[in-house]
């Protein structure tokens, strides 16, 4: 077994083979022992956080690094309840990081794909219109798109659009065809691999708990997979919680409301299309997308495998572990997919799945970017704050991580 880089950190003996070990799996009573320093803890092992675990590992291969997880393995929030697309950047404001980070990170994630063998296809989105308004609207979404330097956009007239999807009512569409849809689980495991292969310890079941400005950095203290009570120093937090990202800064003094750092849980659910009526369409099909900014409507998006799901809907709740779908919210969905859809009909519908996306746009409030921050000017060299990260974070995840790193300068 290849030695860890902490050894070369003087951690104490005890200490690091239980790191060696269980890591991180260990029981030290109060004083016994001094709070050992890492260089990086990076907090939650999402797709962002795994990004991140990957990037930095690999800029930095001297520093010590350390991601800490609550749950027993990665990607059991917002990374494995979504919709699996890779997104192409015509929706959001141009110079937004939303908007450059999801066009830079298509194409890295499509590079990184290719070159690491996780399943995904360019199978393609079209954007219908069905009268006049939505005309309009997708006029400007193209506009936007244009804008934003996204490639592959252009119009489909109605016979086109009856040409690559018969089966849908459309007068019209724009179609992008870098949109497409990627396995996530396997995106992250490899994304785990390569931070394990560059020295990256993986602390699964380890729940952050306080955050503290220490005299050199700052004290982490969380539970380990025991229940028992830990803590390490470190130079750099990279905070990467998703659902739970105001946590950290709310800890280290920061203002989340005043800042717009405060997380409000946004709810989607998923209807499945059952049988043969899956494979009526081949490419993600969305209308325009909703006025309120909470989400793109509901659209069909694809598996790998060739079925078909709605969704997802978007709707505030206050619980962020509430995976449950109202089996009562079907009509809503039929409603919505007959009106493009006219194939669909009441039974072809099951409850599918649920996912709860990390935004940071109070109900009623302007749209929100990304924030992807180093503190120093709040006084907090070193915190790395990345929240709000919402779609299109799984096509941003690699443009997300690279740009987070950077800011370690």
């Amino acid at each position: 077994m290849q030695e860890s880089k902490f050894a070369k950190r003087n951690i104490t003996s005890i200490r690091y083979f239980y790191i060696k070990m269980t890591c991180f799996s260990y029981s030290v009573e109060k004083g016994e022992l001094s709070m050992d320093k890492v260089d990086i803890i990076i907090v939650g092992a999402g797709v962002i956080g795994l990004a991140v675990a990957e990037a930095v590992s690999r800029t930095y291969p001297d520093k010590d690094i350390i991601l800490l997880e609550k749950h027993e393995k990665f990607g059991q929030e917002t990374s494995s309840r979504n919709s699996e697309v890779i997104h192409a950047g015509m929706y959001y404001p141009t110079g937004s990081l939303k908007a450059r980070l999801c066009v830079e990170g298509n194409k890295l994630l499509y590079d990184f794909c290719n070159e690491n063998k996780v399943p995904h296809q360019r199978i393609g989105k079209i954007i219908i219109t069905r009268n006049a308004d939505e005309e309009a609207a997708v006029k400007d979404i193209y506009e936007q798109g244009t804008k934003n330097n996204v490639p592959g956009l252009r119009y489909l007239t109605q016979a086109e659009v009856n040409e690559m999807e018969p089966h849908v009512l459309a007068t019209g569409a724009l179609y992008s065809e870098t949109t497409g849809i990627i396995d996530t689980h396997t995106l992250m495991a490899k994304l785990e691999s390569l931070a394990k292969e560059n020295g990256v310890m993986f602390a699964y079941k380890h729940e952050v708990k306080k955050a503290e400005k220490s005299a050199d950095g700052y004290a982490v203290y969380f539970t380990n997979s025991s229940g028992e009570d830990d803590a390490l120093e470190t130079t750099y937090i990279f905070n990467c919680a998703g659902l739970y990202s105001d946590f950290i800064p709310e800890q280290l003094g920061i203002a989340v409301d005043q800042e717009g750092y405060r997380i409000y849980p946004v709810k989607g659910e998923y209807f499945s299309v059952c049988g043969g009526k899956s494979k009526l369409t081949s490419h993600l099909i969305y209308p325009p997308p909703l006025k309120d900014l909470k989400g793109l409507g509901t659209h069909t998006t694809k598996s790998l495998d060739g079925m078909a799901k709605l969704g997802p809907s978007a709707f505030y709740v206050d619980r962020k572990d509430d995976y449950d779908v109202e089996p009562d919210h079907l009509e809503e969905f039929y409603q919505a997919a007959h009106s493009f859809l006219p194939f669909i009909e009441r039974e072809d519908l099951q409850p599918d799945m649920a996912g709860i996306r990390a935004k940071n746009q109070a109900p009623g409030a302007p749209w929100a970017d990304f924030i992807i921050c180093n503190e120093l000017a709040k006084g907090l060299p070193g915190l790395i704050n990345l929240v709000g990260i919402e779609s299109p974070g799984v096509t941003a995840c690699l443009s997300i991580a690279k740009y987070a790193v950077s800011l370690m300068k």
